[in-house]
């Protein structure tokens, strides 16, 4: 019913409209005020998809019409060394989203032990991510743990 490929640079748009429909969903934020983010995001992630260094996964039905279900991303960053893992290299997962019409299939299970393979096959031994309120619970489910992170948010 359902097939996953590597996203590419020309699936940029595609990304960054999942993304606004993720926090949008998610009651992050207005649809109004993310159109900048959306912009931003399209720039940003455009050549790290080019360089390998953003992995993108699209889910599609197999049907003729080829619908997106679902979307998810592996952003390979460049962290310093580390007492959890020497090697200067994370890999942070974002853009999990998944269609609402589509949600119950195990699409966002299933994209998730889809990027911590890829991340094991890349030798990367931490991963991290940021969870909404709906996606915690599916993190919790396959061993993902609080961390001490802190955040300040510098206003204007």
């Amino acid at each position: 019913m359902f097939e996953t490929r590597v996203a590419t640079v020309e699936d940029a748009e595609l990304i960054a409209q999942q993304r606004r429909s993720m926090f949008v969903d998610a009651g992050q934020a207005e649809d109004a005020s993310l159109q900048p983010m959306v912009e931003n995001f399209v720039r940003w992630v455009r050549p790290r998809l080019k360089d390998g260094s953003y992995i993108g996964w699209i889910v599609e039905t197999v049907e003729e019409d080829r619908r997106v279900a679902a979307g998810a991303g592996m952003w390979m960053m460049d962290f310093p060394p580390h007492w959890m893992d020497a090697e200067p290299m994370r890999a942070y997962l974002l853009n999990f989203y998944v269609e609402p019409v589509f949600r119950g299939e195990g699409l966002a299970y299933g994209l998730l032990r889809m990027a911590v393979e890829d991340a094991r096959r890349r030798g990367v031994k931490v991963v991290s991510l940021h969870a909404s309120k709906f996606g915690k619970p599916i993190y919790e489910r396959n061993g993902f743990v609080q961390s001490s992170e802190m955040l300040l948010r510098l206003e204007e």
